[in-house]
């Protein structure tokens, strides 16, 4: 053996290579390159595997990757964003990384925190969201999907949903004819807020105003900071023991308090220099006070005054608390081809004409046959063929089989539900319900693809079985 010494490398003691290690970290994890970066930034990584040479490319994943429409997605996108402010700042985040992740989010049903930790530890995450070497960071910090889903606003998540339409007709998983007959519903966006109850919305009534006059630098007379709270609690005790004359009273004696505050904060504030958070706050809070049992417009949520009461009809949940959307599907495939949604909770039938509107301009297929359950009765558009089974007599054999497919867009509401974040709300505003119905959609069409590109080379290798009489395992290994 020869010695070697150190000091010809120019190497580092062997006490000392942890230190070097810590004080040059931010070289070893740096962020690594990508191809938007440039040929130079790539030259760096000459010696670094790429994500395509570590993963599987006959994953279904890995497929979509390459199916999607990401040039156009990018030039659509972009073209919905506002223009980006004059000066210093940080640089916007890739549109295609943002876009994936907003797709992975929903198709996984993940929060953005946990949208985000699965993508670091993810190869097949990182390919879709055209990474081209493992990275070693989290892509972005989980609070920037709100500022930059708020800035795509509802055209950009349309556009969104439109690519994933665009991307089934380019893998030719749906035909031209399937997106001309669709399947419409409706059904309820719950919002993330508790049950309400008077009871409780009055003492957290009570409570902000208190909160924000003390902000204001108003000095209440009274602000029943100990009877609030116990009188809530009696409520709750009387409202659980059916005793509902004493929880009248209760709710009364609620009332009187909550009236007293917004007096006496009315008396003090100064018109000019009042904020607007105290103004709008006032007005909720006596919308409240006098709102009533059979009241239009009622008031359900201090923070959510968009939220609607919609019965459901169904006695283990009669009602549910949030705004009404609606799903169009194809008929056949069940491929989702539109979806927004309706505040004021509309009829059903008056929602039909823009919701097929929406799908047509998605798909780019104007639809000619809708398929829809009783409470579209009494509507009609030129042009399009609505079935219902109101009148059965006057359907044909044909008709009447395609009626009973209107059933295939529950298991879709179903799974949009409960596997694509639809069951509960989270987004601020009647924007954010408009911006969550389209993400759900888009991930339940991400999901959709997923399982059609499984399905089918599934197919093709029992084909190839049947034929050539191989083990599965062969063929897969000489498809890949």
């Amino acid at each position: 053996m020869f010695l070697i010494e150190r000091d010809v490398f120019g190497l580092p003691e062997i006490d000392n290579i942890g230190a070097v290690f810590w004080q040059n970290r931010s070289t070893v994890m740096r962020h690594l390159s990508t191809a938007s970066e440039g040929a130079d930034a790539l030259s760096q990584e000459l010696f670094r595997a790429r994500l395509d040479a570590l993963i599987d490319l006959s994953h279904p994943l890995a497929k979509l990757t390459r199916a999607m429409p990401w040039i156009e997605i990018e030039g659509a996108v972009s073209a919905t964003l506002p223009p980006a402010p004059v000066g210093a700042g940080r640089p916007a985040l890739p549109i295609r990384l943002m876009a994936g992740l907003l797709y992975l989010k929903h198709a996984y049903n993940l929060s953005d925190e946990a949208t985000c930790e699965r993508w670091l530890e993810n190869c097949y995450w990182q390919y879709f969201t055209g990474e081209v070497y493992f990275q070693t960071r989290l892509p972005c910090d989980p609070s920037s999907f709100t500022p930059w889903r708020n800035r795509l606003g509802e055209a950009g998540l349309e556009e969104l949903l439109a690519q994933t339409i665009e991307a089934a007709k380019t893998m030719r998983a749906v035909t031209t004819n399937e997106l001309r007959r669709v399947i419409v519903d409706t059904t309820v966006q719950e919002k993330a807020i508790a049950h309400p109850t008077d009871s409780r919305l009055l003492e957290i009534a009570r409570q902000k105003l208190v909160k924000l006059a003390q902000q204001e630098g108003i000095t209440l007379r009274q602000s029943y900071e100990r009877e609030g709270p116990r009188l809530r609690r009696r409520a709750g005790g009387y409202a659980h023991s059916k005793q509902f004359k004493r929880l009248k009273r209760v709710l009364r004696r609620q009332r009187t308090v909550l009236g007293r505050v917004i007096r006496d904060i009315e008396r003090k504030i100064d018109t000019a220099t009042v904020t607007t958070s105290l103004r709008t706050m006032l007005a909720r809070a006596e919308q409240l006070r006098v709102q009533h049992r059979k009241a239009k417009n009622k008031l359900y949520a201090l923070h959510a005054p968009e939220v609607e009461c919609i019965s459901k009809g169904k006695s283990r949940h009669p009602y549910e608390f949030g705004v009404k959307v609606g799903i169009a599907i194809t008929a056949r495939g069940g491929l989702i081809v539109g979806a927004r949604s309706f505040p004021g909770n509309p009829y059903d039938g008056d929602t039909l004409a823009e919701q097929l509107e929406q799908a047509g301009i998605l798909s780019g297929e104007k639809p000619h046959t809708a398929i829809v359950d009783l409470g579209y009765r009494g509507r009609s558009l030129e042009g399009v063929e609505i079935l219902h089974r109101g009148k059965p007599k006057r359907l044909t054999r044909r008709q009447r089989s395609w009626v009973k497919r209107r059933q295939a867009v529950e298991p879709v509401i179903g799974h949009l539900k409960d596997d694509c974040r639809l069951r509960r709300n989270r987004l601020k505003g009647a924007l954010g319900d408009a911006l969550h119905v389209l993400s759900c959609a888009a991930g339940y069409n991400l999901r959709w693809l997923l399982r059609w590109i499984a399905l089918f080379w599934a197919s093709i290798l029992r084909l190839f079985t049947g034929i050539f009489g191989l083990p599965n395992r062969e063929i897969g290994m000489q498809a890949a």
